[in-house]
């Protein structure tokens, strides 16, 4: 598993610390904007919100639905911008989207993931 509770946040404190010493030609740093991660944070929410209410472990089918959506919006947003398609591919989404496996527990950490690279964007200087 890529994801696990006890090395989530270091994950994603790695992901955006690498993605911040991404530079263009000029020295400014190439990273996703915080309107573009907000976006993707916004996506994985949505789905959250229903989660956590859920008792079940086992995800149903409506929700696995959503979830192979979301898989799409995130490839959608990636093939839109290189920023994003970088930020995709280090931070692993679509991997770890895939090892959900419509496991309740999974996506809750998945959503701790998401949330935590927000965290480290803003940390590191992520701007609009």
């Amino acid at each position: 598993m890529r994801l696990e509770n006890d090395t989530y946040v270091k994950k994603a404190e790695d992901v955006m610390k690498h993605l911040s010493r991404n530079t263009d030609r000029r020295g400014n740093v190439k990273m996703v904007t915080t309107s573009q991660i907000r976006n993707l944070l916004a996506m994985t929410a949505d789905i959250y919100n229903e989660i956590r209410i859920m008792h079940e472990e086992k995800l149903n089918d409506e929700i696995r639905s959503r979830l192979n959506y979301l898989k799409v919006r995130f490839v959608y947003e990636a093939g839109r911008n290189s920023d994003v398609k970088d930020f995709v591919a280090r931070a692993e989404i679509l991997e770890c989207l895939d090892e959900i496996q419509g496991l309740r527990s999974r996506y809750l950490l998945f959503s701790r993931y998401m949330e935590a690279l927000v965290a480290y964007h803003k940390l590191y200087g992520g701007k609009d």
